[in-house]
């Protein structure tokens, strides 16, 4: 019997593009390399795969690509690195194959070591029928458009590979983050920052055909856009880059606090064909979760059409096996 005192999902048939899963084996390293307190917050949240069913069901997402949050799988050995990656991997592309109509899989690589990166890709894309790929902001302070990764992106280029963003802690955390979470602000100046480099140094034209995922409605970006493409233009007057241009290209996520005033910002810089949902769970916990779904979906600065692009159509662009 259906609970009618239940309220109603505020969504129809979405697609979260940011959502996240841990497992016990990834809990258990997490917390052997000391991360029991990630970047500063309160704990590792719990996860299981029908935790996250039920609160799909209860905000109306048909399903969610999954992906390991920051700090990710890096470890101080690197063999345990590769190993901590193979093992959430097929851990994640197992729950895939419980309920491949409700999940998908970001696959985590073992960066900064490219050439185990380049094997693990080629076994989660090809073996493992892994969606794309998660990759860091930065790796120890080396950030993702550095040629040292080059490697790594040219062949996600030539798979025309979906790679989803997602911050971490910077190098220099301990002098910038004013003693708070690293979620809090230098998340959001992290992914701003990578994504500033992959424009300015042309990696976004060297490699057009990966489809990047920018979360948290773009971060800094929006605001500071006009501002790195007039550094642009300082930089070097005799060879144009059009900086906004390459922002349109990518595509982004509204996990988090995207209202009232991130969406304004965010569609001043780049058209509703763009935007993607995103739900962060669990790190943001299931509470907030629906909270910030009903006010998305309450929301007006989106038409009807540009709202269910935003929540299904433009994913399924992505990921058009969710079409069937």
């Amino acid at each position: 019997m259906n609970d009618l005192s239940a309220p109603k999902p505020p969504f129809t048939g979405a697609i979260d593009v940011h959502a996240h899963f841990l497992t016990p084996r990834l809990r258990e390293a997490l917390l052997a390399a000391g991360h029991e307190h990630p970047d500063g917050m309160p704990a590792l949240p719990d996860w299981t795969a029908a935790a996250a069913l039920d609160l799909m069901d209860r905000t109306g997402v048909r399903a969610a690509m999954l992906s390991v949050s920051s700090p990710g799988v890096l470890l101080d050995d690197p063999l345990a690195t590769r190993a901590l990656a193979r093992a959430v991997n097929e851990e994640g592309a197992a729950v895939v194959r419980d309920h491949p109509d409700r999940f998908g899989l970001f696959a985590s690589v073992p960066l900064p070591d490219v050439t185990a990166a380049l094997a693990e890709t080629a076994y989660a894309l090809d073996e493992l029928g892994a969606d794309g790929v998660a990759l860091e902001t930065n790796y120890r302070g080396t950030y993702l458009g550095d040629a040292t990764f080059d490697p790594l992106l040219a062949e996600l280029n030539d798979r025309k590979a979906v790679v989803h963003l997602h911050p971490t802690s910077p190098a220099c955390w301990e002098h910038t983050s004013l003693g708070r979470p690293r979620p809090m602000l230098e998340f959001l100046f992290d992914t701003t920052r990578t994504v500033a480099q992959l424009v300015l140094d042309r990696t976004l034209d060297r490699y057009p055909d990966i489809e990047f995922i920018v979360p948290h409605a773009g971060a800094a970006l929006p605001v500071f856009a006009d501002r790195i493409a007039g550094f642009a233009v300082i930089e070097a007057p005799h060879a144009p880059l059009d900086v906004l241009a390459a922002l349109r290209r990518l595509h982004y996520d509204l996990a988090g606090f995207a209202l009232p005033r991130a969406l304004p910002a965010l569609l001043r810089m780049v058209a509703p064909d763009r935007l993607l949902y995103g739900s962060d769970f669990p790190f943001t916990p299931d509470w907030a979760v629906q909270g910030l779904a009903h006010a998305l979906a309450a929301d007006e600065q989106l038409a009807p059409a540009a709202q269910r692009a935003m929540l299904r159509d433009n994913a399924l662009r992505l990921f058009p096996r969710l079409s069937a």
